[in-house]
């Protein structure tokens, strides 16, 4: 069975397919760089020689040389070299000039291949960001209703910004840690076998010993780094909700409230993140320790190699070099392999996105609605949000094509939970909801909605200009199409009145309009989709006397010739509906024309009596 660890790493590679578009270049990148790299590091050997006359002699070559790994063909070569530019007689400067330039060379050929690697990797990286960010959007936004009561907007909005830039580190150093680092690594150990396997053989025995302690330390770093990205999620939460709601923190004088729940996440956040970054920073230490302490010994062991005259002085300082440099790309899979558990610890909460399965699916094969043609019928219906509380039970009632149905009753009694089942924002758990007699169920979700406008007591504005915000999206609107929606409305005169007019930005969430606008730019947005089915869900309630009456007799007019559900408080709104329903408790309680309710002496008759002395 697979590690979860190991699933979630393939996962996240995922997003960069083809795999193919990077890997294969960067593979080559990566074994070019460690040939230049390498070969750098070997020239050395001929300088350190040349120097001090030890183990190089300049024989004139005219014909290339048989390539092979030796020190004889590495002087074979330069010999060749020099020939073919200096001619035959010698000279130390010369020579030097020819290894100075054959270093430069190498040096640039290794850098360029490393910039071509590291750029490849770099376009995987923000492509595959940038896949990943939008399968989580979208998988985010259609997701059912009920789901985001569960989930914390601050959290999604971790999830999708903080924890996928923590992805990267996953995606691109798992390319490094599987070609260039090794590649680097076994050039410099074929380069130090070569000039002695004695010496080999001893300096690798320590690379176990790292292993160990890398292993111990990057077990330490799962759990903290899941933990991290959770406390980053809620320090997210408390930041969106105190932004959203700073009237409020002011009004209420609640701000040092604000802080102190602020400061307790964010020093609970940075306190696990000094615990991670301390065993983080020690791995790295601890591996050029071990590193430096195996360079000790060797210099003893090499040195008396030298002494006895069985290696060079210039081929053991190469070693030398080389030895010290095979600990770079170690201490650099070392350092990513903490990066790359922070990496899969946000991998995990990705796909708790990403696996989120939405409670409301169409169904297979799930027809297209093309037109509303005779009824909506709500039959036997229940429906609980936590399956502990019934908010409705055995709702029954039928609307018919171009009726007016307004539904009220005492706060709670379900009536705004009714409005939210229509357009499948919930399913219910017992009985049926249809259109035309067939399902709700067997439509596509999309046709569904496309012939229902929805106005609501918490209005939802965009900071965009006014324009955007009535056409909500859709590009193939004229600009007259939205100026007769503003005129339908009452919203015209105003938006006129504006700096900008309908290009006017409204700011977050309209908050540069009153409540009457704002409502009044969303009864345009739904007159402009012109839907066959309205719902009205407290429209005008939050709204003054002057607002009220602006916002009414645009509803009136949005009303004309459309099948309605209207939800009030204000009962004097609806009193020309041509059916009230009265829900109480999850029931209705009873319904009829407002003169047959008044007449019955019921519950309408009594909110009625109520408002009346109100």
């Amino acid at each position: 069975m697979k590690h979860p660890l190991l699933k979630t790493y393939w996962r996240l590679l995922g997003f960069a397919r083809p795999l193919s578009r990077y890997t294969v270049p960067y593979f080559f990148y990566s074994v070019l760089h460690a040939v230049f790299n390498t070969f750098t590091y070997t020239m050395i050997m001929p300088i350190v020689s040349s120097l001090f006359s030890d183990g190089y002699t300049f024989e004139p070559t005219y014909s290339m040389p048989k390539i092979r790994l030796s020190g004889e063909c590495l002087n074979e070569v330069l010999s060749y070299a020099y020939t073919a530019v200096f001619g035959e007689r010698f000279n130390i400067t010369y020579l030097l000039t020819l290894l100075s330039v054959i270093l430069i060379v190498s040096n640039l050929l290794s850098n360029m291949f490393r910039y071509m690697g590291a750029m490849t990797v770099e376009t995987m990286r923000m492509r595959t960001l940038e896949k990943m960010r939008n399968e989580m959007f979208a998988h985010t936004m259609s997701m059912n209703v009920g789901y985001f009561s569960d989930q914390r907007k601050g959290d999604i909005m971790s999830k999708i910004t903080s924890d996928v830039m923590m992805v990267q580190f996953c995606i691109t150093n798992t390319l490094q840690v599987l070609f260039r680092e090794p590649f680097l690594i076994i050039g410099y150990l074929v380069m130090m076998v070569k000039i002695s396997w004695e010496l080999t053989l001893f300096s690798v025995l320590y690379l176990p010993l790292v292993a160990l302690v890398i292993g111990a330390v990057v077990k330490r770093l799962r759990h903290p780094a899941r933990e991290g990205q959770e406390r980053m999620g809620d320090m997210v939460s408390i930041m969106e909700e105190s932004l959203s709601a700073v009237k409020i923190v002011k009004s209420y004088n609640c701000f040092d409230y604000v802080r102190r729940k602020f400061s307790v996440v964010n020093a609970r956040m940075s306190e696990l993140l000094l615990s991670m970054a301390r065993k983080q920073q020690l791995a790295s230490p601890m591996s050029e320790f071990l590193g430096i302490s195996a360079i000790s010994v060797v210099l003893i062991f090499g040195g008396m190699l030298v002494m006895r005259g069985t290696m060079s002085a210039s081929w053991f300082v190469a070693y030398i070099a080389a030895f010290s440099q095979i600990t770079r790309p170690l201490r650099a899979i070392i350092d990513q392999f903490a990066n790359i558990n922070q990496g899969l610890a946000a991998g995990e909460r990705i796909f708790s996105i990403i696996d989120a399965r939405s409670e409301v699916q169409d169904k297979a094969g799930a027809r297209t609605l093309d037109r509303f043609r005779h009824t909506l019928e709500f039959r036997n219906v229940s429906f609980s949000y936590d399956d502990a509380r019934e908010v409705l039970h055995d709702i029954s009632f039928t609307v018919h094509k171009g009726e007016t149905v307004a539904l009220v009753g005492p706060s709670g009694g379900g009536k705004s939970t009714i409005s939210e089942l229509i357009p499948r924002f919930y399913d219910p758990q017992q009985g049926e909801i249809l259109i035309d007699g067939v399902s709700l169920r067997d439509y596509t979700q999309e046709s569904l909605r496309a012939h229902m406008g929805i106005v609501s007591q918490d209005t939802v504005l965009f900071n965009d200009t006014i324009r955007n915000n009535i056409a909500m999206g859709r590009t193939d609107i004229t600009d007259e199409r939205i100026e007769a929606a503003a005129r339908v409305a009452n919203a015209h005169d105003f938006i006129v009145e504006c700096p900008e007019g309908y290009d006017t930005n409204i700011g977050d969430r309209g908050s540069k309009l009153s409540g009457g606008q704002r409502q009044r730019i969303s009864i345009a947005r739904a007159v402009l989709r012109n839907p066959e089915i309205l719902i009205l869900d407290e429209a005008t309630s939050a709204l003054d006397t002057e607002s009220e009456k602006l916002v009414q007799e645009a509803l009136t007019s949005l009303l004309k010739g459309r099948t309605s559900i209207v939800i009030a408080h204000r009962l004097s709104t609806i009193h020309n509906a041509d059916r009230i329903i009265v829900i109480e408790h999850g029931r209705i309680a009873e319904q009829g024309t407002h003169a047959e309710l008044l007449a019955r002496g019921g519950i309408y008759a009594k909110l009625i009596e109520l408002q009346s002395l109100a």
